[in-house]
Parts: structure tokens; sequence; C-alpha cells
């Protein structure tokens, strides 16, 4: 709609008023909030309100310990994940890719292994390091395959990632079994925040960060979206941005990866249902794809640990289910349009 039809609108009725961009982020920011204040209730422990306005010294415990550490972690890293998806979408010029289907989590999983086999006492800073390393140069791997295409098929180009990433995966296997470490690989590959503490979280902060440093750089990000020949034509340096790019995907999936573990189509349905309702405009779309992933890993999270209480499914496979039959709509529904 126009400027002026909007004007015309105004006049015909006075009583509508334009919804504001603020306003409706402040309703989302809303909506996590109150998802948020939920988790926190939602577990074994007896954790409630009564308790803790009777100053249950059991259920404050809790809350601090656990409860409010979880909640935190799952926030940064939805948001986070999704808004790294966002990134590599516009990297590979492509809305049906994202960190883990292109080979990012699992070069970040074979960096882990690697670390753990050489060096058994590393850190959790030294694992995220090396995780971000292999993490780079497998996105690196994937993007240089992408350039070498003589084709780029909308559909083709997320098969390739898939396979890149399954001989990844395979190979990270094959070493897992040779030092018996499959059951801390699996670890690694199904996101879980059950084991999440409070001293055992605070990495993900890092992606806070760079989930704002990613609104920040919004505006190269969508040049980079328009190829390599747009961008130098405006003066920008193309192989800059998708360094930075690439750091800033391998970093949140590295750091998600060691403390959470991977979560999978999040980073690929998120950027794509925020592109459906609010358009393509990155640096609109980027507060409300964190607010998006955010949202739905709670919603997620808190089912994982409702439909088998006391027991919990962790969050990575609720995710797993829920994505795929999104990734397939999203598919179908390209196809179809593409047939007509």
């Amino acid at each position: 709609m126009s400027l002026a039809t909007d004007v015309t609108v105004q006049k015909m009725n006075p009583s509508r008023r334009p919804i504001r961009p603020g306003f409706t982020l402040a309703l989302g920011g809303a909506a996590v909030l109150v998802l948020a204040v939920v988790s926190m209730f939602v577990g074994v422990s007896d954790v409630s309100l009564p308790a803790l306005l009777a100053g249950d010294p059991a259920a404050w415990h809790v809350l601090w310990i656990s409860r409010f550490p979880r909640t935190i972690s799952v926030i940064l890293a939805g948001a986070a994940v999704s808004v790294a998806g966002l990134i590599m979408q516009l990297m590979a010029r492509n809305k049906f890719v994202e960190p883990s289907m292109v080979g990012t989590v699992e070069s970040a999983s074979l960096g882990i292994l690697v670390v753990t086999v050489t060096l058994p006492a590393a850190s959790l800073f030294t694992k995220m390091g090396v995780a971000s390393i292999f993490a780079m140069a497998g996105t690196a791997l994937f993007l240089l395959i992408l350039r070498r295409m003589p084709l780029r098929n909308t559909l083709i180009v997320p098969l390739v990632g898939i396979m890149l990433g399954g001989v990844i995966a395979a190979v990270t296997t094959f070493f897992a079994y040779r030092f018996d470490l499959l059951q801390t690989l699996n670890s690694w590959m199904v996101g879980d925040f059950s084991g999440v503490l409070q001293g055992r979280y605070e990495l993900l902060y890092i992606v806070g960060a760079l989930t704002a440093v990613g609104y920040i750089c919004a505006d190269r990000f969508t040049v980079i979206g328009l190829g390599e020949e747009f961008t130098t034509n405006l003066g920008m340096n193309y192989n800059r941005i998708m360094a930075l790019g690439l750091v800033i995907v391998s970093l949140i999936s590295a750091v998600v990866v060691v403390s959470v573990g991977a979560i999978p189509f999040l980073g690929l349905i998120v950027p794509n249902l925020v592109s459906m309702i609010f358009g393509d405009n990155v640096r609109r779309s980027i507060p409300w794809v964190a607010i998006f992933g955010a949202s739905f890993v709670l919603v997620c999270d808190i089912i994982g640990r409702s439909i088998r209480y006391p027991f919990e499914i962790p969050v990575g496979i609720i995710v797993s289910a829920v994505g795929s039959l999104i990734f397939l709509y999203l598919l179908l529904g390209r196809k179809k349009n593409n047939g007509n």
C-alpha cells in the first residue's frame, strides 16, 4: 500500500491508527517474557509462586541455580541460532540452508571430538575455540563448493549441504567409535538444556553479543545477499563481509554445540516464517527472527518437559520433529509456486 493510499484511508477513517513497529516488537518481547516465566515454573522440583512468596529456601535455590540459567540459555540459543540461519541464507543466497544443513554443526562436533581426544582436560573455552575453527572450515568448504556449482537450483543447494554434512558426520562417528566416544558425540548432536546449571551456561552470553553484531551489520549482509558483483559496484569489500558472516555463524554454532548441543532446523524455519510475515528487510527482520527463535525454543522446551512428565524429552528432538514438518511445507510450497 502506498503512502498516498495510507493517507486517504486515514482521512476516511480517523479512528484508525497505524501500528508502530516498536509497539509490535514490544508485544513480541512481552510474549517471550511470559513464556520465560512459565518455563521457570515447569519441572520436577517444587518451584511455585506460593513457595517463592513464602521464602522457601529450597525453591529459591532451585530457581537461581537451575531454572533461571536454563531459561536464559533457551532464549539466547534460540535467538542466536535463528539469526545465524538468516545470515547463512544471505551468504549462500538461498533460503533453504542453515548451519545444521551445510556442515557447520557437524564440523564443530568434529572439532570438539578432536580436542576431547587430544586434550581431555581442555577447558570449555578451548573446546569452543577449536570447534569454531572447524566450523569455519566446514562452512567455508560449503561456500567454496557453492561458488563452483554451475547451476544453483533452489532445492539442489540444501541437498549439497546435507551431503557435505553427512560426510563430515560419518568421519566424526567413525573416530568417535574408535575412541569409544559415541555417547559423548550423541550429547553434542542433540540439543538438551537439562544439564544447564549456574556456572555452565555463561558462554552463551557470547552468542548474545554476536547476535547484536549481526543486527549492526544487517545492511552489509543484505548487500552480499544480492551477489558479489553488486556488492563490489557499491564500493564494499565482498570477501571481508563474507568473512565476518563466516565468523559470526561459526562462533554461534560452536558455542551452542559446546554448551547445549545442536538444535537442527531452527535457523531454517524461523527466518523463512519471519520473511513470509514481515518481508525481506533484514534490519527489520533480525529482531523478529530473534523473538520468534527464542519463543519457538521456549515452547518446544516446555513441551519436552511436560508431555512425559516427570521425564524429559530433549528439546532438539521436539524442534527436529516440528521443524522437519515446517521444512517440508516450505519445500512443497516453493515447488508449487515454481510450477505455477
